[in-house]
């Protein structure tokens, strides 16, 4: 990795640390990825729903992955997990032998569409970079949370593990090299997002998905992600409205979710701006200005699925200004 290539740099907003720290322990968010009309290129974080990590360096010069508290069938293999797969990464660029043990407590369920792989791989290298001093800025280290997403996705993307890292909206430009533009939410735009609890794998939905597009549709889902660029970076919450359609992949997704289309249009008339899938699924995010509109598209979402035999949960959330935050 290039340092002197960099151009942007975020502030870190963790807590002055002793450089010779031991143990670090972190709060690593959720993301809503695509966001309509952006698929794969789009993502924004999460202050309602995260994991929480803990990292120990040990002197066996090894990635210890502990039990997973909550899903213990995920991988401690270090070369399976996402969290072990993007330490190394990072460690393999410092040309660092250092070791470390992994705890993580994992309130992001697998396959629930909003960003547990990349919570993992997010958390992990912003405190393994807070333990070796900081060698790398948060942007650098979004390249190593996205080779630890790649485990799980089967796929290099950074539309979840930008914003996981960097908090805000993130636009994925490019990969070649790696260009992140990062964009500071408007002030009262607020998420609310229904986690069915159901598992969509990443992989599967995207088997749904016709390597076509139609150019009329193609068109129109160029101008939503141009008008809601535009209506991010002016605060026009009418404008953000507007552009959160999705006339490609939506269509072909929402038959995986169970009362989807029910789900959207209650939510549009509570208020929302606009709603959408979350990442694969099977979650449904909705984006309100203001806390209150916010409660009341919830209540709407809960209303649909209290209907239903599905257990579920909703979160009601600003979008996270920071990302991966050190406890």
């Amino acid at each position: 990795m290039d340092r002197k290539s960099e151009n942007y740099c975020i502030q870190d907003n963790s807590k002055k640390m002793n450089k010779m720290s031991e143990e670090v322990k972190v709060f690593a968010p959720g993301s809503v990825s695509n966001v309509g009309c952006g698929f794969d290129i789009l993502g924004f974080a999460i202050d309602g729903v995260g994991d929480e990590m803990i990292l120990k360096k040990n002197d066996e010069n090894e990635i210890r992955i502990n039990p997973v508290n909550g899903y213990e069938s995920l991988p401690t293999d270090p070369k399976k997990n996402v969290a072990g797969v993007a330490i190394q990464a990072l460690l393999d660029d410092l040309g660092s032998d250092q070791g470390f043990d992994v705890e993580i407590v994992k309130n992001i369920k697998p396959g629930s569409g909003i960003g547990s792989s990349a919570a993992s791989a997010a958390g992990a290298v912003v405190a393994a970079n807070e333990l070796l001093g900081r060698p790398y800025s948060r942007m650098q280290l979004v390249d190593f949370a996205m080779k630890g997403e790649e485990v799980a996705s089967g796929d290099i993307h950074a539309d979840n593990v930008a914003p996981a890292t960097l908090g805000g909206f993130c636009l994925i430009r490019g990969y070649n090299p790696l260009d992140v533009i990062h964009i500071e939410p408007p002030k009262d735009l607020w998420c609310v997002v229904i986690h069915p609890q159901i598992e969509i794998k990443t992989k599967e939905s995207r088997e749904l998905l016709s390597p076509e597009i139609p150019l009329k549709k193609a068109i129109r889902q160029w101008g939503n992600v141009a008008g809601l660029m535009s209506g991010l970076y002016t605060s026009n919450y009418e404008l953000i409205g507007r552009s959160l359609e999705d006339h490609i992949i939506e269509p072909q997704r929402k038959v995986l979710i169970p009362e989807f289309d029910e789900l959207k249009l209650s939510v549009m008339e509570a208020g929302a701006l606009g709603c959408s899938i979350s990442g694969s699924g099977p979650s449904v995010f909705a984006l309100a200005n203001g806390r209150e509109t916010a409660d009341v598209i919830a209540g709407a979402m809960d209303t649909v699925f209290r209907r239903t035999e599905l257990d579920y949960k909703i979160y009601v959330s600003k979008v996270s200004e920071g990302g991966v935050k050190i406890l």
